[in-house]
């Protein structure tokens, strides 16, 4: 099969709104990622990144640079305020090629964020 473009989601939480807290948990949910799924920084066409109205100390964008992934293009949002979302999450979709099969995508949920998505593999 010839490389597609795919996405891969994932999420994670923080305990706590600090920067430290941030890059550790973003780097562990793109490295969770990237691993699951065979991925090398070249792989990533883009990264969208969104956080919850209570983090509000960092980019999750900037914590990913910390990886060495500069040269990706990266942007974050602001998630929905939904009554009763998980607090303190940030969500990740990145947009890759690979030979991989759609259903052999591999999401990654990681911390508060696990029983997001029990639907998808992992």
């Amino acid at each position: 099969m010839p490389p597609a473009l795919r996405a891969v989601r994932g999420a994670t939480t923080v305990d706590a709104d600090t920067p430290e807290q941030i890059t550790t948990r973003v780097t562990a949910l793109l490295g969770a990622i990237l691993e699951r799924n065979g991925l090398a920084e070249d792989d990533i066409v883009s990264i969208l990144f969104t956080a919850t109205d209570d983090i509000v100390s960092m980019f999750p964008a900037t914590a990913a640079r910390t990886m060495g992934l500069g040269a990706v293009p990266l942007i974050c949002a602001r998630e929905l305020a939904v009554v009763g979302a998980v607090p303190r999450c940030l969500r990740v979709m990145l947009h890759v090629t690979t030979e991989r099969p759609r259903d052999e995508i591999r999401h990654v949920y990681l911390e508060g964020a696990q029983g997001l998505r029990d639907d998808l593999p992992g």
